[in-house]
């Protein structure tokens, strides 16, 4: 492993106790947004569009399938004890079972200086949990119930101060824990997940910091090493609003708004750019926070900061949709993306900026119907994290996509990091991210093939999408009704897809690109949409300073060079591209063929994502 692959999470990390009200907790920031806004609350969330059920959505895809498969198939086999380890170890208690290793493992001495075993200890846990409660509600496996039943009985045994204090990031592994047990709670029925999360937060708050701190501040006065100023304690309102909506008690709302990173949402809500130089994947996730916020309480200026944060961060995105090359943001205009094409093999954080950009882009999708939030979560989905290496058993798991000028797929060093906690939380949301609805109808967001299933005003309706997407340019949706039902299908017509048309029940006109389509009509079983997708090829220069530096895309997939060495090319040949099959595309360069594919396709083959045209 080269030097440059050994960019990891603690270098960016480095650089880069509320018992029933607010009042009890010392610190406690006094916030307008404390306010009672149960009003502007609900207008809000009748106004957004909401999510389907994880099980309200088959997927009829192999490679989104696989994924799903792969992941729970790693997460059912680790032992109860394996899991349990570093939380029992961590707090004195008998540890017995076998040791994960790795990030997952409580080292005592760890040394960050090393970076090795012992890094974040039971980090993913909660994570974890969480996904085989999605995946249960996706495939109703009483083996994947009954582990998330035991999981959180055999956590709660462990719940202790010590945890926390024998922790790096004690403000990381309780968000997570969070989000496990309300996961739990939401899509496994757990009816004790509550009262463990209230026991988790009595014996958290404690060790927490009173207000969210960013990395490389000072909290814990007796931990001198700074290793133990990197924690995340600003990422973790999303959760806690989220806790507070499903019915957790009032305390989380209090919670959210205390963390919330208000001097950060200020500065990105009156437009200022604070995002470079941060690190990538815990600042994208705390737009979700801003959202949450905008969604418990309808505060516009949080609103304001993720909109506005989501431009600065497609300014300086790749065209995979990934971004943050060395886990850190970078200025718009800057070099800084472009030089990261052969200063480092650290192109994206993988299955964790996957998990955010999702978050994030469903989010605001939700709240203002723009089609571009999905076309954006498209070209993340298909180029970055449909084609990652799979999860093992063993912990290697998949870090970074690689955009240099010679790249590879390659796992990481470290087993179990914190991408092997996101992996499996990605391939179960696939199904939230595909369809939404309102009293209306619904919209569709991923041209996958998949069948919905759903009541309309009393009628149970089934609509199934079919296409060999995103390599045709086809899309058919065929429903099935138990009675005729008046509704609006909304179809995304993505912003590259000029000359766009769908045909209802063959009768064909055009369709906007970059909007939702609407298709209102009464709907009976037999009727037939039929969408049409033009996919021109197109260049993308990787910033407006280096406009010979281009990717080349078709549709929503970035098409990359199968070579180990800069191949002499024109835009003109580019733009000329081949499809030969599905997954293969050729580009006649005079002298020979340059084979171009698309991520999901790549295995261990050299490639280049741009190309330096002659």
């Amino acid at each position: 492993m080269t030097s440059s692959r050994r960019i990891s999470r603690r270098r960016f990390l480095k650089s880069a106790a509320l018992a029933s009200g607010a009042s009890a907790i010392p610190g406690l920031r006094k916030s307008a947004l404390a306010i009672d806004s149960s009003r502007a609350s609900d207008a809000k969330q009748s106004a957004s569009l909401e999510e389907f059920s994880y099980g309200d959505v088959t997927l009829n895809s192999a490679l989104h399938e696989r994924q799903l498969q792969e992941t729970h198939a790693v997460l059912m086999d680790l032992s109860d004890d394996a899991l349990l380890k570093p939380f029992r170890g961590m707090i004195g208690q008998p540890a017995p079972g076998e040791d994960l290793g790795g990030w997952y493992r409580y080292e005592p001495n760890y040394d960050w200086h090393t970076f090795d075993a012992g890094f974040a200890p039971s980090a993913t846990f909660g994570q974890w949990v969480s996904a085989l409660a999605r995946t249960y509600a996706i495939t109703g496996s009483q083996a994947a119930r009954e582990k998330v039943l035991r999981l959180n009985r055999l956590y709660a045994q462990a719940i202790d101060g010590q945890f926390y204090e024998n922790n790096r990031f004690p403000a990381y592994c309780y968000d997570k824990l969070v989000c496990g047990l309300i996961d739990s709670h939401k899509y496994a029925g757990d009816p004790d997940a509550f009262a463990i999360l209230q026991k988790t937060t009595d014996t958290a708050l404690p060790h927490l910091p009173p207000h969210a701190i960013e990395h490389g501040q000072s909290w814990r006065p007796e931990k001198h090493d700074e290793s133990w100023t990197w924690d995340e304690s600003y990422t973790m309102p999303e959760n806690l609003f989220l806790a507070y909506q499903r019915g957790a008690g009032e305390r989380y709302r209090a919670l959210g708004v205390q963390y919330l990173n208000d001097v950060f949402f200020d500065r990105l809500a009156n437009g200022q750019n604070d995002l470079a130089g941060r690190h990538a994947y815990s600042h994208v996730n705390s737009l979700s926070s801003a959202m949450q916020a905008y969604l418990t309480m309808g505060s516009e200026k949080h609103l304001r900061a993720a909109k506005n944060g989501f431009d600065m961060l497609t300014a300086q995105s790749f065209a995979t949709g990934g971004w943050g090359p060395d886990e850190t943001l970078c200025a718009t205009g800057s070099a800084d993306v472009y030089d990261s094409l052969t200063k480092t093999h650290s192109g994206f954080e993988t299955p964790c900026g996957s998990y955010a950009h999702f978050k994030l882009t469903r989010y605001l999708l939700r709240v203002t119907r723009d089609s571009r939030y999905g076309d954006s979560m498209e070209r993340v989905m298909y180029n970055t994290i449909l084609g990652a290496k799979p999860l093992e058993r063993d912990g290697r798991t998949f870090y970074y996509s690689d955009y240099n000028f010679k790249g590879s797929k390659v796992y990481s060093p470290h087993g179990w990091p914190c991408c092997s906690g996101t992996m499996p939380q990605v391939a179960a949301d696939y199904r939230i991210n595909t369809y939404f609805r309102d009293p209306r109808g619904v919209y569709v967001n991923l041209y996958i093939p998949s069948t919905l299933r759903w009541t309309q005003d009393g009628a149970q309706i089934v609509m199934t999408q079919s296409t060999e997407y995103p390599y045709d340019a086809h899309v058919q949706f065929e429903v099935r009704a138990s009675r005729p039902a008046e509704f609006a299908v909304n179809l995304r017509i993505p912003v590259w897809a000029e000359g766009a048309s769908l045909a209802v029940n063959g009768k064909r006109e055009t369709a906007l690109a970059g909007t939702f389509a609407p298709v209102q009509r009464q709907w009976k079983t037999g009727d037939r949409v039929d969408l049409e997708l033009p996919m021109k090829a197109r260049l993308e220069a990787v910033d407006p300073q280096h406009a010979d530096t281009l990717a080349l895309v078709v549709g929503p997939i970035v098409l990359f060079a199968v070579t180990d060495s800069q191949p002499k090319v024109t835009r003109a040949q580019l733009l000329a591209v081949k499809k030969m099959v599905p997954e293969v595309w050729h580009v006649d360069i005079g002298n020979g063929v340059m084979k171009m594919m698309p991520f999901t396709a790549i295995e261990d083959q050299a490639y280049t994502t741009y190309l330096r045209i002659t």
